[in-house]
């Protein structure tokens, strides 16, 4: 196949949210209006990290729950696997998703449904990673999500990998944690429950998987140095630029930096690999 045009995709598929009051749309597709391409909280970083420690290679079929705009799938792309799907529920971010391309023989599609509820077959996938999803979710939606990884994993050769938000320490006081909780709702306009790292690792473990490695980093999404890392310099300029312009935007952009900094001492990024939990004998 022919490599993406990615610019020519940008500008003739319109950014989730379009056409939604910026006080008032989702805060993830806020900053991807703005011109925001890495929504992860761990930034690309923490992605790498965990696309190494998943291992992908020419002979794995990828599965990639919520893929978004596309920013991992280019970096799972350039990995060369044997086929890569990606999950979406967003008819627009679909539509993104299924003009990517990749040289080589890798197969690529795009599927409108839930991460929850694929329709994909059973044990078709050796690898299955989602990221910046099972937060916004409930815990039984957390719970429903990780079990859909499970079925669609190989039980021999399957691995699964999250990067979420997490919350600090393990012991960290539950109204402390509500309160953080409700603060992020409140910015960022969605249903954001991050858990503790221990929870995050039960999560998976109750769902068939053991944690085979972890790794956390700083929540730092909205701060300069993280903003130059993952999009590069003029790329942020040009963001700056945008929401410069736009006082709404700007209002909750700033907003959502004033949490994070608030909690920053309890907020933070983790990846956590696993694999099928094998029968005891």
């Amino acid at each position: 196949m022919a490599s993406t045009n990615h610019s020519a995709l940008r500008k003739n598929i319109p950014i989730p949210g379009d056409g939604l009051d910026a006080a008032r749309m989702p805060g993830h597709w806020l900053l991807a209006r703005l011109g925001k391409r890495v929504l992860r909280p761990g930034g690309v970083e923490l992605t790498r990290w965990m696309l190494d420690a998943l291992g992908v290679d020419p002979e794995d079929r990828v599965v990639e729950l919520a893929a978004g705009l596309g920013a991992t799938a280019r970096l799972t792309l350039a990995r060369h696997p044997a086929a890569y799907t990606a999950v979406d529920r967003d008819a627009t971010a679909v539509a993104a998703l299924s003009a990517l391309a990749t040289p080589g023989p890798t197969q690529v599609r795009a599927v409108r449904s839930d991460a929850a509820d694929t329709g994909l077959p059973d044990g078709d996938a050796t690898v299955v990673y989602g990221e910046a999803m099972l937060t916004m979710q409930p815990r039984p939606g957390k719970r429903r999500i990780v079990r859909e990884a499970r079925r669609l994993l190989d039980d021999s050769t399957g691995r699964y990998a999250i990067h979420e938000l997490c919350l600090l320490p393990d012991d960290l006081d539950p109204a402390l944690a509500d309160r953080i909780t409700a603060d992020l709702q409140d910015a960022i306009h969605v249903g954001a429950r991050p858990l503790t790292p221990t929870d995050w690792s039960g999560l998976l473990a109750d769902e068939g998987f053991t944690v085979t490695a972890r790794k956390t980093a700083p929540m730092a999404l909205l701060e300069p140095r993280r903003l130059v890392g993952d999009e590069g310099l003029v790329p942020v300029l040009r963001i700056a630029g945008r929401v410069l312009r736009d006082p709404a935007a700007l209002r909750r952009v700033m907003h959502m930096r004033r949490v994070f900094q608030r909690h920053r001492a309890h907020l933070g990024a983790i990846s956590l690999l696993a694999v099928p939990t094998r029968p005891q004998p």
